[in-house]
């Protein structure tokens, strides 16, 4: 029989249509993309984007030019832009501000056709760290309020470049999933002075019908509520409010051996599913956060959304988390 489940951070209702749980045979597949014959983001057309903002280079390579194993650029159509002013504005009840921001591309690897799955955990580390570094760069602008961190994996889940590449997106204001994800941790605190998240992992170690993957500092698990077909979370086990807090590179070695075994699950398990991920992390500059716990969301892009979804705000999940679970725990990589 099918189930409402309520997730215990925004009290959002989700179906599980458990009846439907069956192996997902009928999910769209993505053929592999063929290489484009000027793919602005191959190592030889540095030409061909903004000058860089951030590389790992070869020792001696000049910048915007080859030899990099990792480049950050500000992306060429950006969604925001960082020169100007705010100024905020009302007009009657609607209000308004101009688009400041910052939008970058973080191009992954110098090889088309590499994708995320196919790297080592080293080249997965070089990408998160550079995350890391360009938050903390722009932090520093205090226009600013917070730093999304996002990747679209394949045409349908957005991609519009084949080359593998994730973004970032710096916005003059909280998104408003993030706002939610936080006030109910908070109203969590309030009532028990714990942080929810740290308790769905110690409940979801002790049942284990949900945790896909963990080593000593990460864990990966299939939410009690998940909205999608095999969506995954993945959270530091030591309470962490921001993303960049990560200091020491084995915790970025640690993220990343999770990341890279629930991906390289997904292409055994899903037949390298398009795929989200995005990072919700706490805004910066609000020192001690005790109730929110940052964490990067994976959503395989299975399913489509209709009108029931949008209507309602639930989301109809044919695959119960812990068949998912099952699935991605017992394949080998």
């Amino acid at each position: 029989m099918p189930e409402l489940r309520k997730d215990p951070i925004i009290d959002r209702w989700v179906i599980i249509s458990t009846e439907r749980g069956k192996r997902p045979v009928f999910f769209v597949e993505e053929a592999p993309p063929a290489k484009a014959p000027m793919c602005p983001l191959c190592q030889g057309n540095e030409n061909m984007t903004p000058p860089e903002v951030y590389s790992a280079r070869q020792d001696g390579s000049p910048q915007n030019g080859p030899g990099w194993t990792l480049r950050v650029v500000p992306n060429k159509f950006p969604a925001l832009r960082v020169e100007g002013n705010l100024d905020k504005e009302g007009i009657g009840l609607y209000d308004k501000m101009n688009g400041v921001g910052a939008h970058e591309v973080i191009i992954e690897t110098p090889h088309h056709g590499e994708t995320l799955s196919h790297m080592d955990i080293g080249g997965i580390q070089r990408v998160l760290v550079a995350y890391r570094a360009r938050i903390l760069d722009l932090i520093r602008d205090q226009r600013l309020k917070y730093i999304m961190v996002f990747k679209n994996q394949g045409s349908v889940a957005g991609a519009s470049l084949d080359h593998s590449h994730s973004q970032l997106i710096a916005l003059p204001i909280v998104p408003r999933r993030v706002v939610e994800e936080i006030n109910g941790g908070l109203n969590y605190y309030k009532f028990k002075d714990r942080c929810v998240f740290c308790d769905i992992i110690a409940q979801e170690k002790e049942d284990n019908v949900r945790v896909v993957f963990e080593n000593d500092k990460c864990i990966a698990l299939s939410p009690y509520a998940s909205r999608f077909p095999f969506e995954t979370w993945i959270l530091p086990k030591k309470h962490e409010p921001y993303f960049a807090s990560f200091e020491r590179m084995d915790d970025y070695f640690a993220l990343a051996e999770t990341l890279s075994t629930v991906l390289k699950k997904y292409d055994r398990v899903l037949n390298s599913p398009p795929y989200n991920y995005i990072i919700h992390t706490a805004p910066f500059g609000n020192g001690q956060v005790p109730h929110y716990h940052w964490h990067i969301e994976i959503i395989p892009r299975l399913t489509k959304m209709a009108g029931f979804e949008w209507g309602t705000g639930f989301y109809i999940n044919p695959t119960p988390p812990e068949e998912a679970t099952e699935y991605l725990k017992e394949t080998q990589i």
